[in-house]
């Protein structure tokens, strides 16, 4: 099953342009995202609704952070894009009048409820500002000679 990942592609998006005083254009979000700038236009209007990220047309154009840091959360994200499936796995509704098949679904609904809502509690706590700051220890890290600190 295929994965979701819009919100990690958003989150290296956001980083990469929070690391940068110029705009980036659509096609270097593109590279750095690696997909299509079709793609990145469609997404960052998204976060331009939301009032996260401006864009300027011409030749200094191209998309900026607009919001603070450390006040946009991943669940924040995660709601601008439409909170897209947290689990890529889910119940067996080939008979539903089967009455091992509702104790099964019942038991894993349970579970999955559960466990969403734990992961967006934590989305919650976690913002740009603390992401970028992980980003900058790594760098710094990685000058000093320790890739994996």
């Amino acid at each position: 099953m295929k994965r979701d990942s819009r919100l990690s592609s958003v989150l290296h998006a956001l980083l990469h342009m929070a690391g940068r005083e110029e705009p980036m254009t659509s096609e270097e979000l593109a590279a750095c995202m690696n997909t299509h700038p079709v793609v990145v236009r469609r997404t960052m209007g998204l976060l331009r609704e939301a009032g996260l990220v401006r864009s300027a047309r011409g030749h200094a154009g191209g998309w900026r952070i607009s919001a603070d840091l450390g006040k946009v959360t991943l669940r924040q994200l995660h709601a601008i894009l439409g909170e897209p499936a947290i689990f890529a796995i889910g119940n067996r509704n080939e008979t539903p009048d089967c009455l091992v098949e509702q104790a099964v679904n019942a038991a894993l609904d349970d579970a999955f409820t559960r466990a969403e809502a734990v992961l967006l509690e934590r989305f919650a706590d976690i913002t740009l500002a603390d992401l970028a700051a992980d980003f900058a220890r790594r760098m710094a890290a990685r000058r000093e000679g320790h890739p994996h600190a």
